[in-house]
């Protein structure tokens, strides 16, 4: 059996015991009893013993249908607890003496091994800074947390760092244990089940949450790593522009099988998306503009906002005001839609530009310490999640497509697109494609479910690419369902290309 680390199981051991005061505070001392011997008689069973495999069958038995619930929840509660004390063990400080409880050592061994065999320090750095890996969250209605676990989790988790200090007094440590005891109070009388079925919209919610409270502090922790192994075994800085990871969405965007994403809830996706992404830069924005109070600046800087004694705080502020703009225009637009106002960011350079120009000038005057701090990250978090957090997939099955283009081909008088074979509807389609007139009257109705297809790829077609990834088509069989939806988006109004994405299943 693994030997557990002292200090996990003294802290697993805290959590548990906090918890058990919880349940006993609302369930009483004999119930916690009944989870204890639970507990004991699975521990025990476990490590071979009759007698405890027995206790935990009649405990089991005994259980009366109400606390059927509470009990799943107490051992559900205590697993997120000991996963959490598991997690702030892998990154904890290390006390003198003690191993290295986790290390990232991935690139740190790898890198030297590719050198050692004979590949080009620049020329290994360069193929680093160039990845483009997209990771792309996905949500199913029976794995969404709620975003007020999430919230409450985090703060567990902050506060099992924050108690982690050999140097903290009697009183510190009774206080940290009493907030860690309302912490896991507030989580165990949240309600865990969903009374509702969770919307698209809910789904969203739920990944953007993951990224304010995990991802968005991740990704500059994690390419602050890949800085600094580059810089340690090839001698060169990872690219401020270097966007070697970034996010994609099915949260919203995935209708296949799923009448409740519309385009309209594609649309409320797509404006969520933007309003949080403002208002996690705004709060970095504001962060920044209380820590650059320098008075020294490039030549450069000086010439984009004159003669001012804290340059960067000027230079800061028009991006913070079209920040907080950018943020309530795509809030209104929640509701009903809004026209842009003057000042709302278009385009991600526009975000950028003004960070990357403080950094240049930071770094020119002799205080690139500074400029590697809290203005990198801001910098890093620009370039990765940009104006819209991350980009919307949109999927469809290819039987809706063919669906479509059959209504349409009925009104054209062609005959039936879905009877067609193979070689039919490739020769319509190239046609079509190379033909520059629209297929349908601005105002021709079609069948609803055919509507909404149109509906999708006009929303496409009015979206900043920058907001949108791929096209993903379920079902595909032939070139005819690729060139299928091209069809539809170029009907649509799109003007520019979108990668289509076919899944031969």
């Amino acid at each position: 059996m693994t030997e557990i680390d002292a200090r996990l199981r003294e802290e697993v051991h805290l959590l548990g015991e906090l918890l058990g005061e919880t349940i006993r505070a609302q369930l009483g001392d004999a119930f916690l009893d009944k989870i204890e011997r639970i507990r004991t008689g699975a521990k025990g069973g476990r490590r071979g013993s009759q007698a405890a495999a027995d206790q935990l069958g009649e405990t089991l038995d005994g259980l009366r249908e109400d606390e059927l619930l509470p009990v799943a929840r107490a051992f559900n509660q205590f697993l997120n607890l000991a996963n959490m004390a598991e997690q702030h063990h892998q990154v904890r400080r290390q006390a003198p003496g003690e191993p290295e409880p986790f290390e990232n050592r991935v690139l740190d061994e790898l890198l030297p091994r590719l050198l050692a065999g004979g590949a080009d320090p620049a020329e290994l750095a360069s193929r680093l800074a160039g990845l483009d890996i997209e990771l792309v969250l996905t949500a199913h209605p029976t794995e969404v947390a709620r975003r007020s676990l999430i919230q409450k989790y985090d703060a567990i988790a902050a506060e099992l760092a924050a108690s982690d200090h050999d140097d903290l007094t009697e009183r510190e440590r009774a206080a940290s244990r009493l907030r860690l005891r309302r912490l896991i109070a507030e989580a165990w009388h949240t309600e865990e089940i969903r009374r509702q079925r969770p919307t698209p919209l809910d789904e969203a919610k739920w990944g953007f949450a993951v990224i304010e409270h995990s991802l968005w502090r991740a990704v500059p922790d994690m390419l602050r790593d890949l800085d600094d192994a580059l810089l340690t075994h090839c001698g060169q800085r990872l690219p401020l522009e270097a966007v070697p990871v970034r996010f994609a969405s099915w949260m919203g965007g995935d209708r296949d099988g799923n009448p409740n994403v519309t385009a309209e809830v594609s649309r409320q996706v797509l404006l969520l998306a933007r309003w949080m992404a403002a208002d996690l830069h705004l709060r970095d924005i504001d962060r920044l503009q209380v820590e650059l109070s320098m008075q020294d600046a490039s030549a450069e800087l000086r010439d984009a906002v004159g003669d001012h004694a804290e340059p960067y705080r000027v230079l800061l502020k028009p991006l913070r005001e079209r920040l907080r703009i950018t943020r309530d225009w795509a809030e209104a637009c929640l509701r009903r839609p809004v026209p842009e106002p003057e000042g709302v960011l278009r385009d991600q350079h526009e975000l950028y530009a003004p960070l990357a120009l403080c950094y240049r000038s930071l770094c020119a005057c002799g205080m690139a310490v500074i400029a590697d701090g809290r203005l990198l990250d801001c910098l890093r978090r620009a370039a990765v999640f940009g104006l819209h957090l991350v980009r919307l997939d949109i999927r469809q099955e290819a039987g809706r497509h063919a669906a479509a283009l059959d209504e349409i081909t009925r009104f054209l008088g062609l005959g039936h697109y879905s009877e067609w074979d193979e070689a039919q509807r490739l020769d319509f389609l190239v046609r079509e494609l190379d033909n520059p007139r629209p297929l349908l009257p601005v105002d021709q109705p079609l069948a609803t479910e055919n509507a909404e297809v149109l509906a999708t790829c006009r929303l496409i077609a009015a979206t900043p690419a920058a907001a949108l990834g791929s096209y993903v088509i379920s079902m595909a069989g032939a070139a005819s369902d690729v060139l299928a939806v091209q069809l539809l988006l170029k009907e649509a109004g799109l003007r520019r290309p979108m990668r289509v994405v076919p899944l031969f299943e």
